[in-house]
Parts: structure tokens; C-alpha cells; sequence
């Protein structure tokens, strides 16, 4: 079960009524304000990352290794595009968890990376240079 789901909401309330019994209505106007200003900066930052995405061929990559450095488990894919400036290739029938997307750079090395409701679960790097250079996560 997704707990930020349930939890973000919940503390948002109690945000809410924390103003609410500390200052009355400015205080509600203070927090949700807050509120407001965290969500506008979220979809600005999600179209920058779709906006540098949109310029790049989809799948490709700098470097794949250095994406295999970058990449820790529990990240978001927006994070990933952030880091890659592209959207991966779909390799999993369409909306169908878990999702595998695929990066590939210049010299044919490839990341595929698999993502469980939108975070990043497991990633694999393979060279072709060798079978022995390919490295799970």
C-alpha cells in the first residue's frame, strides 16, 4: 500500500488546523498559501524535465554507464529524466507494472532500468564489449 497517499493529505489537514487554532483565518490563509506555492513549483520542475525531454531523441543517452553511477533505488522516474534530459524507451506493454524503460548511448550500451508504481526498483547495465561487464542492481 502506498502510505503518501494517505499521509500527505492527512498532514496537510492537520497543517490546516494547526493555522486554524494558532492564528484563526490567516493563519488557514498562511498554510494554504504554502500549500499552493509547493504545488507550483512542482509542475514547474516536471515541465522543465518534459521540456528538455521533448528535445532529445527518446532512449538515448550521453552515457549509459555514467546513468548506472547515477541511479540509486527509490527514485522517481521524473528523476531519472532529469538525469538523462530523455524519456526512456518503453519496453513493457503500455500501462502494465511493473515499467521497463530502456536508455541507450552512443556506443550501443544500454540501461535498462524497471519501475514499480513510478520508482525506480532495479536497473541493469550492459556493454558490448563483453558479457562479463553487464552489472545487475
Amino acid at each position: 500500500m502506498n502510505w503518501r497517499r494517505i499521509l500527505v493529505p492527512v498532514a496537510g489537514a492537520a497543517l490546516i488546523v494547526a493555522g486554524w487554532r494558532a492564528y484563526g483565518w490567516p493563519g488557514v490563509a498562511v498554510v494554504v498559501s504554502g500549500g499552493v506555492m509547493w504545488a507550483l513549483l512542482h509542475v514547474t520542475r516536471v515541465m522543465h524535465v518534459l521540456k528538455q525531454a521533448a528535445d532529445r531523441p527518446v532512449g538515448h543517452v550521453g552515457s549509459a554507464v555514467m546513468l548506472n553511477a547515477r541511479l540509486r533505488a527509490g527514485v522517481s522516474l521524473l528523476h531519472v529524466m532529469a538525469i538523462t534530459r530523455a524519456m526512456g524507451e518503453l519496453r513493457s506493454p503500455k500501462d502494465e507494472q511493473p515499467e521497463i524503460f530502456r536508455w541507450t548511448d552512443p556506443g550501443g550500451s544500454h540501461v535498462t532500468a524497471q519501475f514499480q508504481d513510478g520508482r525506480l526498483v532495479s536497473w541493469t547495465l550492459w556493454r558490448p564489449d563483453g558479457a562479463d561487464s553487464a552489472t545487475a542492481h
